[in-house]
């Protein structure tokens, strides 16, 4: 199968080996996997802020650039549930119902990482290899709004080597939500201290979830606690096999040694 690659603003900026690692797993799973050199934000900022002027220049160019593909994946519920439930809507608050229905089609053929495995490609022992403790966060948008379920549970309980550990009151926002963050910082701060305290209850090594976006709220909180408790994205984990870590978690173990 040919799959379009929708890398995200974050991955793209700060955490590349999210993607790095979706693409070396859908390789790795006879897929080839394709990255149209000119997307750019889906425009998910825009919209939450109140700009969707904005918004609608940017889901023009995401209709454009991914309208050719088949399925398009993208390792994160956030971005994923913007195109699935914002880009139809900009564009018909602008009465382009041309580009609602263009938006509506790529959307249908998008999936975050997890769906894609599961739902798309009928897989779930993806070969991968994490001897870790590693417990799982649920991400807002991956479990409210396109609602991935126990997807991606059911990927990492067929990792070699890895105990997972139920994260208690695991459906609670961490607090991060874009701009809330920064508008409602007290509030995020008092939501990101029960995550953690959450995370740390289970005596994991490791917190996973499949948006980069919540683990770099969480994993900013759990450093500056010293914790020594690491955030890896899902793709990560499922991209790792045995003698081949992959460069990100190398370098975290290097760090942590």
């Amino acid at each position: 199968m040919r799959i379009a690659l929708f890398v995200t603003c974050l991955a793209d900026t700060l955490f590349p080996e999210a993607a790095k690692a979706t693409v070396r797993l859908l390789e790795r799973l006879g897929h080839e996997v394709v990255f149209p050199a000119d997307q750019t934000c889906c425009g998910q900022m825009h919209v939450n802020t109140g700009y969707p002027d904005d918004a609608l220049r940017l889901v023009r160019r995401h209709v454009r650039v991914f309208a050719p593909y088949d399925v398009v994946v993208a390792p994160s519920g956030s971005c994923v549930g913007s195109v699935r439930h914002q880009h139809a809507m900009v564009a018909r608050r602008a009465g382009d119902e041309r580009l609602a229905s263009r938006a509506e089609e790529v959307a249908s053929r998008t999936c975050e990482l997890s769906e894609l495995l599961v739902d798309v490609l009928g897989v779930t022992d993806v070969g991968a290899y994490f001897p870790h403790r590693v417990t799982y966060h649920p991400t807002c948008h991956s479990l409210r709004m396109i609602r991935v379920g126990d997807k991606p549970l059911r990927l990492l309980r067929e990792v070699r080597g890895l105990e997972l550990v139920e994260l208690p009151q695991a459906e609670q926002c961490c607090g991060f939500g874009g701009t809330f963050a920064v508008k409602n910082a007290d509030t995020s701060t008092a939501m990101l201290a029960d995550k953690m305290r959450n995370v740390l209850a289970t005596r994991a090594e490791v917190c996973t979830a499949g948006d980069s976006s919540c683990l770099m709220h969480i994993g900013g909180g759990l450093s500056r606690l010293r914790a020594g408790v690491r955030t890896v994205h899902l793709a990560e984990i499922l991209a790792s096999t045995e003698g081949a870590e992959t460069a990100g978690e190398r370098d975290r173990l290097e760090v942590g040694s």
